[in-house]
Order: structure tokens, then sequence, then C-alpha cells
């Protein structure tokens, strides 16, 4: 496939998942969010973490809010300077803002997390496949992040709806498959094959 294509069936697929997934009824997103907070709760991926990169939902991505109340936890959520993600230690009660995009994000005040805190990544997308490899927004700032050496060796979770989760998307080189996909119907390991409820014809094409 000739790289225009390539990038025009990128962008195609990302404007059909996006829709798709804003014309959700608020009670369908609200049930099948908190449907991936519990798989979530129960990976072991999770449960074994400390301090957890997450983010703040937004147009419709899963809300993983019901999460960030567990005190057992500590979360850290980015900041978009210029080209990066910036990550700051952020609780309950602490304040937001709008940022770039009028994403929610923590005040630059808040404490600053170092990548070596950091246990668990949990990857805002527009779709996953099978194979673990994720769809994003177009900005490659998660792709920019992943790629870092300090970043590189760390268990993500890409965070999807199931009808966004995909047996295959289009990728780049440099793509790097991400360790676990967690939808509404189970939490796919892609490393161990290991799966919560998820379909086990799913895992036959890992």
């Amino acid at each position: 496939m000739d790289k225009v294509n390539h990038q025009l069936n990128k962008a195609e697929l990302r404007r059909k998942l996006l829709k798709t997934r804003q014309s959700m009824s608020v009670g369908e997103w609200r049930e099948k969010s908190d449907r991936i907070c519990s798989h979530l709760q129960t990976s072991t991926l999770f449960t074994q973490a400390k301090t957890i990169l997450a983010y703040f939902s937004f147009r419709q991505e899963p809300d993983l809010s019901p999460l960030f109340a567990n005190s057992k936890y500590r979360w850290g959520f980015p900041r978009c300077i210029n080209k990066s993600l910036c990550w700051h230690i952020w609780a309950p009660n602490d304040s937001v803002q709008s940022g770039a995009y009028g994403i929610t994000e923590p005040h630059p005040d808040a404490p600053i997390l170092d990548a070596a805190e950091v246990d668990l990544i949990l990857v805002p997308s527009v779709a996953c496949d099978y194979q673990g490899y994720r769809l994003g927004y177009g900005g490659g700032y998660y792709d920019r992040l992943l790629s870092l050496p300090q970043w590189q060796t760390k268990p993500t979770i890409g965070i999807v709806f199931d009808f966004a989760y995909l047996s295959q998307i289009p990728i780049e080189l440099w793509d790097k498959p991400l360790q676990a996909v967690s939808t509404e119907t189970g939490l796919t390991r892609k490393d161990s094959k290991i799966q919560d409820d998820q379909d086990t014809s799913i895992l036959t094409l890992f």
C-alpha cells in the first residue's frame, strides 16, 4: 500500500470510529466504561502496580474515573507541553484546568512524576488490534513517549470500547504493540495470552 493511501485509510478509520464513539448514549457509555473499570481491577497488571498513568475522558473515551478514588494507587495524568507529555501526580479534589485541545489536565504546579516511579500506563486509543497495535489521534504524543528509553519497558494497556477492538489496523514501521488491551468484554494480554472474559477465538489470532 502506498503511503498516501495508507494515511487516508488511517484518517478514515479514525473518523468513523470517533463518530461511532460519540454517537453512544450516555447510559451505554457509562455502563461500558464501568465494565472496563471492572476488568482492569481484576488484572494482575493493574493490581500489582502502585503508580498508574491514566487520562481524563474526552469526547466519550472510556471513562476510568471510578478507579481514581482508590487510594491504594498513586495516579498520574498528562499535561501537553509543545509536542510532549508531562506527567503530574493527581488525586481527587486536586485542581484541574483545560489544556491543549480542550482536554482536562492537572494544574501545572502539581508534583511531577518521573518515569522511574511508573508501574503501568493506561493508554487512551481510537482503536487497538488483536496484535496490540494502537491507532491514536494523530498527534503522536504516546508514540513519542513510548519510544523513549525510560518508557519502553513500562507495561501498557490500551483502553477502547469493543467496537474499536479490530483484527488489524494500519501500522507504521516504528509502531510498538501495547502489552494488553481492555474493552468492556474483557482484558486480553498480548504477551501471555491471558484473558479474563474475552472470547478465546480472539486469542488464537495473537
